[in-house]
């Protein structure tokens, strides 16, 4: 079990990585915006996660991990941020190639505005929680941004892809607050959440994997459309 963390990143990763050579898919030549959005991400991120770590809204099992650290991360929580993110934007863009979702399209606006009424509403019930209030408050702020201020027109696409990505998230998160193995990889404060949970879940983590998905997704959008201009 000690490599567990490094193989649930490993194993996210390796299939879109050989398919995204595939001649119908042809992945690899968006690595040129890809890879600069997933690292931007990534630092982000991590830094964040490098605070509430220190903090402890959250730490790690070091029975589920290689021992090797980053400041006070361990290297399989780095890899997370390169591995997910890289798994969303393929699936993102084979959806993009493939799938038109018509009905997300004529539904967008609703969503949006759901979504960003109920995140609004959970982050002041919950203002006294860190990751809730964080967390619901970055997605709000980001999903105000890119629907207000520059009208993209991506958004569809975007909770089409997240809503399949829902059932690998679960897999994978499930796994690491602690479904089907002993303790879990990942633990959380309870006094930083809301304590709802799906199973081992903390609610927070679907709008926390939404705002890491979104962001890619956005920044793959904006540097594709900049090299079209």
């Amino acid at each position: 079990m000690k490599f567990l963390y490094l193989f649930i990143n490993f194993g996210a990763f390796i299939v879109p990585l050989i398919f995204s050579f595939h001649p119908k898919i042809q992945f690899y030549k968006r690595w040129k915006f890809a890879l600069p959005a997933i690292f931007i991400t990534a630092l982000i991120f991590i830094l964040w996660d490098i605070y509430f770590t220190q903090i402890k809204v959250w730490g790690f099992n070091p029975d589920y991990l290689t021992g090797i650290y980053f400041f006070n991360l361990p290297l399989e929580e780095v890899l997370f941020f390169i591995c997910i993110p890289y798994s969303c934007l393929f699936t993102y863009h084979c959806f993009t190639l493939f799938i038109n979702p018509v009905i997300f399209k004529t539904i967008e606006n609703k969503i949006t505005f759901s979504l960003l009424i109920f995140l609004s509403v959970f982050a002041i019930l919950f203002y006294d929680r860190l990751y809730t209030t964080v967390t619901f408050i970055s997605l709000t702020s980001l999903l105000v941004v890119l629907f207000f201020v520059f009208k993209v027109n991506f958004l569809h696409r975007f909770y089409f892809t997240f809503l399949i990505l829902l059932i690998p998230f679960l897999i994978v998160n499930g796994i690491l607050t602690g479904t089907g193995i002993e303790q879990p990889v990942v633990w959380y404060n309870n006094f930083e959440i809301t304590r709802f949970r799906i199973l081992t879940i903390p609610f927070e983590d679907v709008f926390y994997g939404m705002l890491l998905q979104l962001l890619n997704v956005s920044l793959f959008e904006l540097f594709s459309r900049k090299a079209h201009a």
